[in-house]
């Protein structure tokens, strides 16, 4: 763990609610260690803020740092060839995925150059041709060819040399803070601190509880990870979006996020080359045995068995538009069939070639279409089995596995289909400042995409929307933090219900029916899978709201915390409470008004596919010969966006839909008016 570096003048110790808790005091609290918090940090640095500090539950924890793919993307605009390209038509890929703000589209595109090119100029190795071009290819949803890797931890390698960047420039990180509450004050309400729980110096009268108080928060705390139980999130990330919620900043798009088939094992998303090789897919018993391939049931021919495999590899997110005959996202509803409603355990081997479609010389290449066979063909990689393949086309993909305990050379790879990413999350405007003043959602935790979205577009956000959030501090929001009896006066209500929480938790540590917060999250985490993951049964949905409710009324009498990582756990399950409630309110909100399936889940009413532990929902004779019919929503709801608002006390929600804002035209581009209004400070704001 790295050295605690606060600095000593901006310490102090304030008695609030009747405690005395330490309190930090800066311009801006970063919120998060990932490519969005450390990019915000030193941006906010370079451009003169030099009163920042890092807050992070865990340095070494969080999304960016502990996942990716085959080649995890990084989408911006085209830097290389002869195909033309420019910022509103990649605007237009972006705002044409339906329900996503035109003028957000138009700043994503604008700034992905200059993100791409900083993270290039700190050291991270994205590949370039002789000629300096930094060449890149088609990716899901994606008309150009403006997706770039650098290999399977793109977004660790990110993170690694922002961190460095903020490390040379000296900036503080608080490490192992994990963040409770957001402080507010005013109206309309502004944040103007935090309050965390300092696991190193937890004890039995202030539980650990510290204060920061601050003029902006950059909130850069990862997506709603912890709220699913089949999840390719890392296992250290878990959930931070309902503190933000309850303290007032609005939702949107909650109902869209992507599920994929991913490694349980070691949490990794299986698209790719990981799919392009063709692997077999294998069903087992809960122990392991009765081992059979069963993808061949759920296509007329072999042949579309294999093409549908190869083709998860571009078209990985579940997306129902792809349920017709022979189609992709099959794959994903045979493996959802064997696990969840067979109660069956799911393997990809890498060792040998589905019996139909190959044998030990390798596949069957008649069987192939022609974009699977040239594919592999011009990759020198119609090899004898799917490992071989991979070994050829991409020897880091296999390396990855080893490097974490597993060797696709000696056993099968368990997998699920899995929550991968949220396209929802917190609203904010083009600053990415929030309805909650003062408050800017940076990363996967802003709501910045709507239902579909080019694969690695996410990662461009990280660097747009936290060096748009810097450059709006640096210029607008440079007053001092609240006095120390504003910030008391603030926090006083806020910290009492805490402190009261906390030691309730404490209390309960003692009686013998008080369940330790983990075994509860298992519960909590179910409930979403059944009801608001890629499956949502339209009668489930309302149920697991309410049910989602007596939890949070509940969970004061039912929790026991005997330590600091109790302590940590049972408030980090009161946020995936909050968030669920929000989430699947606003699922329930969207089917209520007529929402049908889209993006990447399966509204069910009258498909007859049973998300329960029950078998028989499916025909499986009938998807083969005529795929599996879905109620698609057609578009009828992409040109608006649902913003939503979490009333904490009451346990309700409110919806607000919204027509989506067009992609700005007509305005000002003409240089010296530009400029002029550039120099005067007009443009900022």
């Amino acid at each position: 763990m790295p050295v605690r570096t606060d600095r000593e003048d901006e310490r102090g110790t304030m008695r609030i609610a009747g405690l005395d808790l330490p309190v930090h005091t800066f311009n801006t609290v970063v919120v998060g260690t990932g490519c969005a918090g450390y990019n915000a940090a030193d941006t906010l640095v370079s451009l003169g803020q030099e009163d920042v500090a890092v807050v992070t539950e865990g340095v070494n924890m969080g999304t960016s740092r502990n996942t990716g793919s085959d080649k995890q993307t990084y989408y911006k605009l085209t830097l290389a060839g002869s195909e033309p390209d420019s910022v509103h038509s990649m605007a237009e890929t972006l705002f044409s995925g339906g329900s996503m703000h035109g003028d957000i589209a138009l700043v994503e595109a604008a700034m992905s150059a200059r993100g791409f090119y900083k993270l290039v100029n700190l050291g991270v190795p994205f590949p370039h041709n002789a000629f300096g071009e930094y060449v890149g290819y088609k990716t899901d949803h994606d008309p150009r060819q403006r997706a770039t890797s650098c290999g399977p931890l793109t977004s660790r390698l990110m993170t690694e040399h922002l961190q460095k960047s903020v490390e040379q420039k000296g900036i503080p990180v608080f490490d192992g803070f994990r963040v409770v509450g957001i402080l507010t004050e005013g109206n309309p309400k502004r944040a103007v601190g935090l309050v965390a729980i300092d696991a190193a110096n937890f004890d039995e009268t202030t539980f650990g509880l510290t204060v920061f108080n601050c003029t902006n928060i950059v909130y850069a705390v990862g997506g709603p990870s912890g709220i699913y139980r089949s999840s390719v999130y890392p296992q250290s990330q878990t959930c931070a979006t309902g503190v933000a919620l309850e303290a007032g900043a609005k939702g949107v798009n909650l109902t869209e996020s992507q599920y994929g088939i991913a490694s349980t094992k070691f949490r990794w998303n299986l698209s790719g080359t990981y799919q392009q090789v063709i692997p077999t897919y294998i069903s087992t018993d809960k122990d392991g045995g009765d081992a059979r391939e069963f993808l061949d049931d759920y296509f007329e021919t072999t042949g579309g068995m294999l093409n549908a495999t190869f083709l998860k590899g571009y078209q990985w997110p579940f997306d129902p538009r792809k349920l017709g005959k022979g189609g992709s996202s099959i794959v994903d509803i045979a493996v959802f069939t064997e696990t969840r409603v067979k109660g069956r355990r799911v393997f990809l081997d890498f060792r040998v070639n589905p019996s139909r479609g190959g044998d030990e010389n390798g596949l069957h290449t008649e069987l192939l279409n022609d974009v699977a066979r040239d594919y592999l063909e011009k990759s020198h990689a119609l090899l004898d089995t799917p490992l071989h393949r991979l070994l050829k086309m991409n020897p880091l993909a296999y390396k990855l596995y080893l490097d974490n305990g597993i060797d696709l050379k000696s056993e099968r790879l368990e997998i699920d289909v899995c929550a991968q990413h949220n396209n929802g999350g917190l609203a904010a405007n083009i600053w990415w400042e929030s309805d909650l003043q003062h408050f800017f959602p940076v990363g996967e935790v802003n709501g910045t995409f709507g239902v579909y979205r080019p694969g690695g577009s996410a990662l461009n956000s990280t660097q747009t929307g936290s060096t748009r959030a810097a450059q709006y501090i640096a210029a607008k929001y440079r007053e001092e933090p609240p006095t120390p009896d504003a910030l008391a006066q603030a926090a006083e209500p806020a910290l009492r219900k805490l402190f009261a929480l906390a030691k309730t938790f404490r209390e309960n540590a003692a009686r013998s029916d008080a369940a330790d917060p983990r075994v509860l999250r298992e519960r909590y985490q179910r409930r979403m899978d059944e009801a608001g993951a890629m499956i949502r049964p339209a009668h489930l949905v309302g149920k697991a709201v309410d049910d989602c409710r007596r939890d949070l009324e509940t969970m004061a009498r039912e929790t026991g915390a005997a330590d600091a990582r109790q302590m940590t756990d049972a408030f980090i399950n009161r946020d995936i409470l909050l968030t669920q409630l929000a989430y699947l309110s606003a699922i329930d909100e969207y089917i209520r008004k007529g929402g049908k399936s889209r993006g990447s889940y399966l509204v069910r009413g009258a498909e007859g596919l049973d998300s329960g532990a029950s078998a028989g929902g499916l025909d499986v004779s009938e998807c083969a010969q005529q795929g599996i019919p879905v109620e698609l929503d057609d578009g009828a709801f992409s040109d608006r966006v649902c913003e939503v608002t979490l009333d904490a006390e009451a346990m309700r929600c409110s919806f607000e839909w919204k027509a989506v804002r067009p992609i700005p035209a007509n305005y000002d581009d003409w240089f010296e008016n530009v400029y002029n209004a550039f120099i005067r400070g007009e443009v900022v704001g």
